[in-house]
């Protein structure tokens, strides 16, 4: 019996890649790829429908690099998806030589996506991932070369389908057939793809040098307004996203809150010149329920230190001008 490597991202397209591959009998692994920008959460899901085993592979250190400087650009925001489907496939193909399975598969469908899933993008991630002729994509194999395990007649090709474009009636009516009810929605599973988020990010990149993980946790939280080159605050937009600051909060850095009204937590991280604590205070009275035309009381901590200011409100076109 033949066995495979499924990148399984929790979506409809690889949910029925998997069943197709199981109507053959064969025995699939899926394996599912995490970082800062996208999650597991879907994947696991999807493996409790399919019953097959599951392991989550961490490739945020690798990942972040492709993020920084893709060597095949980026697509609409800064989601890098030839290289990460590149990365994703070579340390699928590690797990493949050491475990010796037979082929990798993929829920790609050709022409789906623009950018990664045209037939020349979908042909050179195979050559660049060094693992051509052994990466399999179910759902749309008829229209593209035939791979080692069909050749090999570990997979019968005749079976496989020729799905391609972004009409989705084909796999709605195969889900219908295997009695799947339950896929997320196909948009919102990378968060680079977001047009908010990639600004923040954009923003992040170009002012600051060494990033770590909890300046990723940070661009999904609250507003973000930039106020010099060196300093950014972000404010909370509900009781969950203040609570997220506290939590997200290190030494060093500067919570700010209004005294005495409900109100955002604001956040400086890593310091604070006297000109952004002014317009901090300014920003956190204008976003909450103390009157916008008297000075307000602010209440700021670092480290445990604690100082009273008091501050009006800032003007709507000072808010707009600052964020990100």
């Amino acid at each position: 019996m033949a066995n495979a490597i499924g990148l399984i991202s929790g979506g409809l397209d690889s949910i029925l890649a998997t069943r197709l591959l199981q109507d053959q009998g064969i025995e699939v692994l899926a394996i599912c790829f995490q970082t800062p920008f996208f999650d597991s959460q879907k994947a696991q899901r999807a493996v409790a429908q399919l019953r097959v085993p599951l392991r989550i592979i961490d490739i945020s250190e690798d990942h972040f690099q492709l993020v920084r400087g893709p060597k095949y650009g980026y697509g609409k925001n800064v989601n890098p998806c030839i290289d990460c489907h590149i990365l994703m496939l070579k340390r699928a193909g590690y797990l493949l030589k050491r475990e010796n399975f037979d082929f990798i598969f993929t829920g790609e469908v050709l022409g789906q996506r623009p950018m990664s899933q045209n037939k020349q993008a979908l042909q050179m991630v195979a050559r660049e991932s060094g693992y051509e002729g052994l990466i399999l994509r179910p759902l749309s194999a008829k229209l593209l070369p035939e791979t080692v395990p069909e050749r090999e007649g570990k997979v019968d090709r005749g079976r496989l389908l020729d799905i391609q474009g972004r009409s989705r009636k084909r796999q709605f009516e195969l889900a219908k057939r295997y009695g799947i009810g339950d896929f997320p929605d196909p948009a919102g599973g990378c968060l680079l793809t977001d047009p908010a988020f990639s600004r923040r990010l954009r923003d992040l990149l170009t002012h600051q040098g060494e990033i770590q993980v909890r300046d990723i946790e940070l661009l999904r939280v609250g507003r973000h307004f930039r106020l010099d080159e060196s300093t950014k605050v972000i404010i909370g937009r509900r009781k969950e996203e203040n609570e997220r600051l506290l939590e997200l909060a290190h030494e060093g850095d500067v919570v700010i809150k209004v005294e005495g009204y409900p109100g955002p937590i604001a956040l400086i991280p890593r310091g604070f010149p006297k000109a952004s604590i002014e317009i901090t205070a300014s920003l956190c009275v204008r976003y909450s329920d103390a009157p916008n035309n008297i000075p307000i009381g602010v209440l700021l901590e670092k480290d445990g230190r604690e100082e009273r200011l008091e501050s009006p409100a800032c003007s709507q076109d000072i808010c707009q001008a600052l964020i990100i």
